[in-house]
């Protein structure tokens, strides 16, 4: 009995293999996120005209915005 559980076992043992042992490793795929913005390339500053006719909410957006683009894409006031 014990001679066929030796047997076995090394007729087992003769089928195991080492997968992979000597394959090349597997190329690693790196995924690199690059966020450009582009809006300073479409956005310009909004100018108000003395016969414009504004509501308090719209002026203050059009503050906001020329603001925002004063400090993303360094709008300057213009000259007079």
């Amino acid at each position: 009995m014990k001679m066929l559980m030796l047997v076995l076992c090394l007729t087992l043992a003769g089928c195991c293999t080492t997968s992979g042992a000597n394959d090349p490793p597997e190329p690693q795929v790196v995924v690199k996120t690059r966020i450009v913005d582009t809006a300073c390339d479409w956005t310009r500053p909004i100018y108000v005209d003395k016969a414009d006719v504004l509501t308090d909410d719209t002026a203050k957006s059009i503050l906001a915005h020329n603001r925002a683009g004063q400090k993303v894409c360094g709008w300057k006031p213009k000259s007079k």
